[in-house]
């Protein structure tokens, strides 16, 4: 689902008293939706008659539902038009995974729709992302409805971004806002296309696009804890009960595949979680703890408190869960001056490097892999020997070539200046 549409819509030298530029419409018309086997053998024999690559997003329900799953699919291909798939209503995707093979799809913002395509057992065989190329190529916005814009000279509609499109039937007017976000994708992938090569960063886009082609969702460990508003808890106690308030809301979330904000929002589990009620009367009367999901779920809240509060201390939560990473940024100075004046450093060589290169310091190198190499660089000061080391590293984590050809450099002369500095 392409989700940033509704960032501003005029490029960054777009005379102020420019016309506007003209509203993208169905060039075929709305399609009509498949939502039966049959009719997906149809649209499958249709997309693989086609030329060229494909055009794919999908539609999630995102704040109204627990699943990640895909609940609309759109294609377009050159001669085969835009083909609207039903998921829900199949029994089987075989067909369209068979049209897809060996064909190039074309995403914005892949890691969004991957892991629901991927459930549906699509998986691309070569891949180009419109958002990370638009971002390779330094464009400061990068939504599809920017992009479309700069590049193509189509505004598009903004409506419906958030709709749930679990609903059935979904509206025509949804329909036609999502058969949109498919509609010139050949067209921009295409354009862009043609500008990473002629600013010689095509190389480093076919890097990104085939690593992407294994991207999964992480999986977050001790989710609890990016309850929002949890900083306000004291004490262990207090943090047991946010967790187990947050495992209850969504066990329950789960089975019933509803966002877990829709059944009590975490408001309510910071204030259950300060004041600790034991009975429902006094649960309910809670600032924040109101709603069908508070008032229908209470015996199973006041059990989860219950269980919290009579928790052995050893297996009550920490504050701060030890991590195999490196501390904050902000602690490095107290805690290792050294790695403190590596990582100044290094964020200043990379981040002068990504200006030069017309590009965002995090595409360049992921933060993350850059803290933890200053961390613990190798420990050996022999230039050569730390490059290497250093190159191991940053590939043990994941960056790409490219990446790493441009920042290990950087990295090692941080490491050996940082020593050598009072």
């Amino acid at each position: 689902m392409i989700e940033d549409r509704t960032e501003a819509e005029t490029g960054p030298d777009t005379p102020e008293d420019a016309a506007p530029a003209p509203l993208l419409t169905l060039r075929d018309g709305l399609p009509p939706v498949t939502d039966t086997d049959e009719g997906l053998v149809k649209a499958a024999a249709a997309i693989a008659a086609g030329t060229g690559p494909v055009g794919i997003d999908a539609e999630r329900a995102s704040g109204y539902r627990y699943s990640n799953r895909a609940y609309l699919i759109q294609l377009r291909r050159e001669g085969s038009g835009i083909w609207l798939i039903d998921p829900i209503e199949l029994t089987t995707m075989q067909p369209l995974v068979d049209a897809l093979e060996g064909t190039e799809w074309i995403l914005h913002a892949a890691t969004q729709d991957l892991p629901c395509l991927s459930d549906l057992g699509l998986h691309p065989s070569v891949l180009f992302d419109t958002e990370l190329a638009g971002r390779l190529l330094g464009y400061p916005r990068v939504g599809l409805g920017t992009l479309v814009e700069t590049v193509l000279g189509f505004t598009m509609l903004k409506e419906h971004s958030a709709a749930d499109w679990s609903t059935r039937p979904l509206p025509d007017a949804w329909l036609e806002y999502a058969a949109l976000d498919v509609e010139v994708l050949v067209e921009l992938r295409d354009a862009l296309a043609d500008e990473l090569v002629a600013v010689g960063k095509d190389a480093w886009a076919r890097q990104e696009f085939d690593w992407l082609r294994g991207f999964e969702a992480p999986v977050r460990t001790d989710a609890w804890r990016r309850t929002s508003g949890m900083h306000r808890v004291r004490g262990r106690r207090g943090l047991a009960a946010v967790r187990e308030l947050w495992t209850e809301r969504d066990r329950i979330a789960q089975q019933r595949d509803v966002t877990p904000s829709r059944i009590i929002p975490d408001a309510a589990i910071v204030a259950a979680a300060q004041d600790l009620p034991q009975d429902k009367a006094a649960l309910l009367g809670l600032k924040g703890f109101h709603g069908r999901g508070a008032e229908r779920y209470a015996t199973s809240w006041v059990k989860a408190l219950n269980h919290a509060v009579t928790m052995e201390e050893d297996e009550l939560p920490v504050r701060s869960p030890r991590s195999d990473g490196p501390p904050p940024p902000r602690a490095w100075a107290d805690k290792d001056p050294t790695a403190a004046r590596r990582l100044t450093l290094a964020r200043e060589s990379v981040n002068a490097l990504a200006e030069a290169r017309n590009l965002p310091a995090e595409n360049l190198l992921t933060p993350d892999f850059l803290r933890r190499a200053m961390w613990t660089p190798p420990k050996t000061r022999d230039p050569g020997a730390l490059l290497d080391g250093i190159i191991e590293i940053l590939s043990g984590f994941g960056a790409r070539g490219w990446q790493i050809a441009l920042t290990a450099p950087l990295l090692t002369d941080a490491v050996l200046h940082a020593d050598i500095e009072p």
